[in-house]
């Protein structure tokens, strides 16, 4: 699990099958401009290697790329001298600029390989920062020399706000890993740590003025002043920005604990637990609670240097304002009409400290007003309608909806989020000669209340189409409409709850079946309706107002998140979000993707010194109460954690969405997404198609024998820890379901069918197996569903 896959980087660089824009050599973010000489070569790299820079001191960069080239190649390179007259890697920046990394700086770079050594030049710093990233993901261990293949690579990226958020005040991540993420940052060319440093469960920054903060709602696990600045330090050596987020006026309860006299009801206030939109909330019409706001932020200004400062604004519950009289009184002595405008008056009041201090104000889609200036940025948690319509109204923003990492996802689905709001291009136009027919849909959810929406299939001359239209939310188009039987038809559509398939039975005027959100079945009822629904039509920038978009962050929420597995949650899936904020729009080529990113999450393991792979085996140790976890990774190619807030919304119902409940399942452990389930799907397709593969079948049956022959070992394990018996079930099913494996992969590779009643019988298998079982899904039921329909009478 631990070792550089050299082979699969090698199998990149020597095979050129991928489509284009996005090439076959192991690079990610793909670079804007890639040219491989006609004939290619490649430079030989030994430990005499060394490195020059002339046009700015680059700090300990340079060490720091030869420590890294060091642990690529297992070397212990040889000392260079201070200006090496003959240099292997000579970087060249035109402009000396200060350390500090701001919005506006400049990020190209060149990149030449070639018989006569590596030439970097950047316009600044950052360029040349970028760069070396770029030629480290290069470096090959091949089979009789460690080489560098020659190519010319011209690069920058396409958005200049390209964040992470972590979160630091759920649960508590120490500065070591914070840092560690720093580095992974740097490598996908991430150039903003956004720092959630305080929420209801914890305030995790270090106030000199109102030091209660940090003795009553922290249960002692805080930063401290110059453990900020460390942090600062380290990004900025890295070229990253820090951007300090303190939620104001909700998200308060910490604040309530320790000064509840600038809350909008008296309490009295405990550490907050639970997780959750919480009342509290910073009262707006104390003068205390703005010489509050003004002490923080001239502290956070003195510590964080970015000309940014975050202050979250997101999920106000107003109903302390609303049964506060004097609250109330207000908002009708200064003509406030609702709760939002009693918001934007504290916002513009916040705004005029942040202005005091030299700094611009980030927040989250509720503080949108008309009554902010176009200065401010707003982050969207609520997607592209809400961030298109931001940009259109001439205000900067960035898109966080869809690179929600704490989410169990497929990769793909983060790839394909793009930032800029698209049209419908006609899709919902019906034309005289189609034929559509609309349903409305209700899904209930294991929290909250239900998705609730309609959806319209359309028959035209080239075909199915179709949209789909949210309560509440603009239109949007499916794609791959699947009709598998007459009154079975599925779909695929990208929402905020993730990769969104439809699998729908329509019997006369109903319908039932579920949605597949990620992994996750949910269950769904509805009816037909007698017309074509109307829809709201996306908000849509024109090509001036794009400009408005910044671009976005991937989002680190930590209910679910633990330091020891927070490399699992980050790595390597940060990579695609990373690619989707520099790389060009048409960069999007999910199967390359995948094939990258494999290089990636080898490489950064080794080179970067990310730990997806060390934190999943401690894990695995530990549930296995021995070394010997072989019997828990064979069972992880089966299985995936729960996606969507699947698990989060089953710890609600269990009374356990609290900061207390253990993050210690087999769950806890697995990546995102099985890269055995996606190989086994690809081994599927190939084998449906041509039952003649005779490699896919082979592959198919080594894989199911593999599982079948892992049984009686994982079933040992489950019985040794008490934290793996719930998972014996889901032990027994993927051995059911390798048999069945075994017997549809026969069937199919020499074209037998299944007569109904069979196919029902196994479908029933299936359905059961799919289900939700300690927060994880056996998701290799999805491939084998496939091989099932492959034997229905042809």
């Amino acid at each position: 699990m631990l070792r550089y896959s050299l082979l699969t980087a090698g199998l990149l660089l020597g095979s050129s099958a991928f489509a284009a824009p996005a090439g076959d050599l192991p690079l990610m973010p793909w670079p804007a401009k890639v040219e491989r000489p006609a004939t290619q070569g490649s430079l030989v790299l030994t430990e005499t290697l060394s490195v020059s820079v002339s046009g700015d001191d680059l700090g300990d960069a340079v060490t720091r790329l030869r420590q890294r080239i060091a642990r690529q190649t297992g070397w212990t390179l040889q000392p260079q001298a201070e200006k090496p007259q003959h240099p292997t890697i000579s970087i060249t920046i035109a402009k000396k600029v200060a350390p500090l990394p701001k919005l506006d700086s400049d990020e190209h770079y060149t990149l030449t390989i070639d018989a006569n050594g590596v030439q970097i030049a950047a316009n600044t710093r950052f360029g040349a920062l970028r760069a070396m990233e770029t030629l480290l993901q290069l470096i090959q261990n091949g089979t009789e020399n460690t080489t560098l293949p020659w190519v010319t690579i011209d690069d920058s990226p396409r958005f200049p706000w390209r964040g992470l958020l972590l979160d630091s005040a759920r649960h508590f991540i120490p500065v070591e890993d914070i840092k560690r993420q720093i580095d992974g940052m740097a490598a996908a060319k991430l150039n903003v740590l956004h720092w959630h440093l305080t929420d209801d469960q914890g305030w995790r920054f270090s106030s000199r003025r109102y030091p209660k903060l940090t003795q009553l709602a922290s249960d002692g696990l805080f930063y401290s002043e110059e453990q900020m600045r460390d942090v600062v330090r380290y990004a900025t050596a890295r070229g990253i920005r820090v951007v300090p987020e303190i939620d104001m006026p909700g998200h308060a309860s910490a604040i309530a604990v320790a000064y509840p006299e600038l809350m909008s009801a008296p309490g009295p206030y405990e550490m907050e637990r639970h997780w959750g939109v919480l009342k509290p909330v910073l009262d707006p019409t104390k003068a205390a609670t703005y010489t509050f706001a003004e002490a923080i932020v001239s502290e956070l200004a003195a510590i964080f240097p970015d000309a940014y400062l975050h202050i979250g604004g997101d999920e106000v519950d107003d109903t302390q304002w609303k049964n506060n009289p004097a609250i109330q009184q207000f908002m009708r002595d200064n003509k406030l009409a609702d709760s939002h405008a009693l918001q934007a008056y504290f916002n513009r009041k916040l705004e005029a400290i942040l202005e005091k201090h030299q700094r611009q104000m980030v927040g989250w889609d509720e503080i949108f007003h008309p009554d902010l200036p176009k200065s401010i940025l707003i982050q969207s948690w609520q997607g592209q309608d809400a961030l298109g319509e931001v940009a259109k109204q001439g205000y900067k923003g960035i898109l966080s909806t869809g690179f929600y990492l704490d989410q169990p996802q497929y990769t793909a689905y983060h790839y394909r989020n793009e930032i800029v709001p698209q049209g419908l291009n006609g899709v919902d136009v019906i034309a005289d000669n189609d034929s559509a027919q609309s349903w409305s849909f209700s899904m209930p959810r294991l929290k909250g209340s239900p998705v609730e929406g309609t959806f319209t299939l359309v028959k035209g001359e080239s075909g199915w189409r179709g949209f789909i239209d949210f309560k509440g939310k603009s239109r949007r188009a499916v794609q791959h409409i699947d009709w598998r039987s007459d009154r079975q038809v599925s779909f695929v559509v990208d929402t905020w709850m993730g990769e969104t398939r439809p699998v729908i039975t329509l019997t006369d005027d109903k319908l039932g079946g579920y949605f597949l959100l990620g992994n996750a079945r949910y269950p769904v009822t509805g009816t037909r309706l007698n017309e074509v629904p109307k829809g709201i039509a996306p908000a849509v920038p024109d090509a001036s107002q794009q400009a408005n978009l910044l671009g976005g962050e991937a989002a680190l929420w930590a209910e679910n998140v633990v330091a020891p597995v927070l490399d699992i949650k980050l790595w390597p899936r940060a990579f695609a979000v990373a690619e989707r904020l520099w790389s060009a729009q048409d960069v999007n080529d999910t199967d390359n993707m995948y094939s990258r990113l494999q290089a990636m999450d080898s490489w950064s393991t080794v080179s970067v010194g990310l730990q997806q792979h060390n934190q999943q085996s401690v894990q695995f140790t530990r549930l296995a109460n021995s070394a010997d976890t072989l019997p828990l990774q064979i069972l992880a190619q089966a299985v995936e954690p729960a996606h969507y807030y699947t698990r989060q919304h089953l710890k609600f119902q269990a009374g356990n969405y609290h900061q207390f409940e253990p993050l210690n399942r087999f769950a806890d452990a697995l990546a995102p997404e099985s890269s055995t389930v996606r190989q086994m799907n690809q081994w599927v397709d190939r084998l449906v198609s041509d039952a003649e593969d005779n490699t896919s079948a082979v592959a198919l049956r080594h894989l199911f024998s593999r599982w079948q022959g892992n049984t009686s070992d994982a079933l040992a394990l489950s019985d040794s820890n008490y934290q793996l018996k719930a998972m014996r079930p889901v032990i027994l099913q993927v051995d059911k379901l390798a048999t069945i494996g075994l017997r549809l992969t026969d069937l199919v590779a020499r074209q037998g069918t299944l007569d109904d009643g069979e196919i029902a019988s196994i479908q029933g298998e299936l359905d059961n197996a799919a289900q939700i079982q300690d927060e994880v899904v056996i998701a290799a039921v999805y491939p084998l569903e496939k091989l099932l329909r492959a034997t229905r009478n042809r």
